[in-house]
């Protein structure tokens, strides 16, 4: 980001060929809203602090909620990042959070890994694809 300009048009291009696009630890360090509104994106996903910290302390709550309306109002999907529990599942989703990332859900796991464990989850959760 030492060079923003150059940045955004590289996103432009990896954009334009179809690569999906994620803000990362949106809240905090380069993620501000003059970047966001000038990068091409898919989605932001919110800074751990505030996920974790959401359960204890109101104001991480409202910066979450508040940053799920924005995601939303700008068109993006919106993940909780580093889901560690059930609780800490609960509320995003009550705040109508589009995807959680998290050990709550796995670990990382090899490509090989991916397909069996899915397959799995979706058993568990009696999910059905069209």
């Amino acid at each position: 980001m030492d060079d923003p300009n150059h940045a955004i048009e590289t996103l432009d291009r990896l954009h334009a060929l179809g690569i999906r696009l994620s803000v990362d630890d949106f809240g905090t360090g380069y993620s501000s809203l003059s970047y966001l509104k000038r990068m091409p994106g898919n989605e932001i996903k919110i800074d751990r602090s505030f996920v974790m910290g959401m359960t204890d302390h109101k104001d991480d709550e409202t910066i979450v909620r508040s940053t799920i309306d924005l995601g939303h109002n700008m068109g993006l999907k919106v993940v909780a990042e580093d889901v560690e529990s059930e609780q800490m599942m609960t509320r995003p989703r009550e705040l109508q959070c589009d995807l959680a990332q998290g050990f709550h859900l796995s670990r990382p796991l090899p490509p090989a890994k991916l397909e069996l464990w899915l397959a799995g989850w979706v058993e568990e959760n009696n999910l059905r694809f069209a």
